[in-house]
């Protein structure tokens, strides 16, 4: 039977194992929020606006959809529409790492949910699965690890963003972080057929409806996405041979 000690070494070495996996994002993400605080100030807000947008919703898609439509004057309700529809990705998340995590006590899985990121779920979910008899101090510690370099990144390069302001050379093209950090995360994720299709046709469909008044195509393409995806998993499951 494994001593506290074993248990509290192998949590720490995961959480070494979270932290090197999660650096490496540091690199997109730093720019990302860069380029966040530079757009939040010339749309108007201040400093402290700024950092307490990115505390409190920290889900950078979701504050990009936000501030656009916020500039753009759309109505209140479309813009936390879009920025929930956006965001109703974590939901997912939160699903997929219940199997592994949701025997944690309530005050863990609030930290959880809190810090349950696109560069956090996508380590934590890769590594849960190649290694299934990790123990739950063990994924615990992993995630807190892959969360660590990213949020504080987060925080602190949103807040200089703000504090630069313009003064940032448009030459230096920030806005290259953004789609790169979806690419890094979602490319591995393609993982069967059912997620190429739900990809293909939110691709597709965001395209067709970019006209669409207050970036409304994006909510849309992602329903389809889903229903596509969704509806491609089920023909491929019936399909399958009997056993």
């Amino acid at each position: 039977m494994p001593t506290t000690t074993s248990k509290t070494t192998g949590a720490a070495s995961y959480f070494r194992k979270g932290l090197r996996d999660g650096a490496p994002f540091v690199l997109v993400v730093g720019p990302f929020a860069v380029l966040f605080g530079v757009l939040a100030t010339e749309a108007g807000l201040n400093v402290l606006e700024i950092l307490a947008f990115s505390v409190v919703v920290i889900a950078g898609a979701a504050q990009f959809t936000a501030l656009q439509l916020m500039t753009e004057n759309a109505p209140t309700v479309v813009v936390l529409a879009s920025a929930l529809a956006v965001n109703l990705r974590m939901a997912m998340y939160s699903a997929s790492l219940t199997p592994w995590l949701g025997a944690a006590p309530l005050w863990q899985r609030a930290l959880i949910a809190y810090f349950t990121l696109d560069q956090s779920y996508a380590c934590a979910i890769g590594r849960y699965e190649a290694e299934p008899h990790m123990s739950l101090r063990e994924r615990i510690g992993y995630f807190a690890g892959a969360v660590l370099p990213v949020v504080p990144t987060w925080y602190g390069c949103t807040v200089a963003g703000a504090l630069l302001g313009s003064r940032i050379p448009e030459s230096m093209a920030l806005d290259f972080a953004l789609p790169i950090t979806f690419l890094a995360l979602v490319a591995p994720m393609l993982r069967t057929p059912a997620h190429m299709i739900a990809a293909f046709v939110s691709i597709v469909v965001s395209l067709l409806a970019a006209g669409v008044p207050w970036s409304l195509g994006l909510i849309i393409a992602a329903v389809c996405g889903m229903m596509a995806g969704a509806r491609a998993e089920l023909w491929f499951v019936a399909k399958r041979p009997a056993p």
